[in-house]
């Protein structure tokens, strides 16, 4: 799986919201404080804080006290839902949902293959919630897949 730059800072600024214990900071935090902090570019970050606030996970105050801070529970925003805003379905093949193609002949079970593809990776995606990223606790699943003997090899 590719994860864009753009679904990377989002969650590096999702996560610049949350506090140590994995809540909500209460108070805004400004655009030019999170890039900062995590080396964004400014005017990219802010397209992505705009998409984020769309689809509800932050909410937006202008002024001299103004930023963002979350408008979820982080307990409560998955990976997936971070993904599904900035960059749409978790699996999409050639534009399209994997159970709506039709292959036929030699390639008529590759769509079981895309299928299961999306599974595995809702598997992890949508049960792994940015407090669990921000306090380093993760599912017994998250953490075997972690241990597997090539997790950290690229092929």
């Amino acid at each position: 799986m590719r994860v864009p730059a753009k679904v990377d800072y989002a969650m590096r600024s999702l996560l610049q919201l949350t506090s140590d214990d994995g809540k909500a900071i209460s108070t805004f935090v400004k655009a030019e404080t999170i890039s900062e902090a995590e080396d964004i570019p400014l005017k990219f970050l802010e397209g992505i804080l705009r998409q984020l606030r769309l689809s509800g996970m932050v909410e937006a105050q202008r002024g001299s006290s103004g930023g963002y801070r979350l408008d979820r529970d982080p307990a409560d925003i998955s990976v997936a839902d971070v993904i599904r805003a900035i960059d749409g379905p978790l699996a999409e093949v050639r534009g399209s949902k994997p159970e709506n193609l039709i292959y036929e002949g030699p390639s008529e079970n590759l769509g079981e293959v895309w299928i299961a593809l999306r599974g595995a990776m809702r598997e992890v995606l949508e049960k792994t919630t940015l407090k669990q990223v921000r306090m380093g606790k993760f599912n017994a699943h998250i953490r075997a897949l972690n241990t597997l003997p090539d997790a950290r090899t690229r092929r």
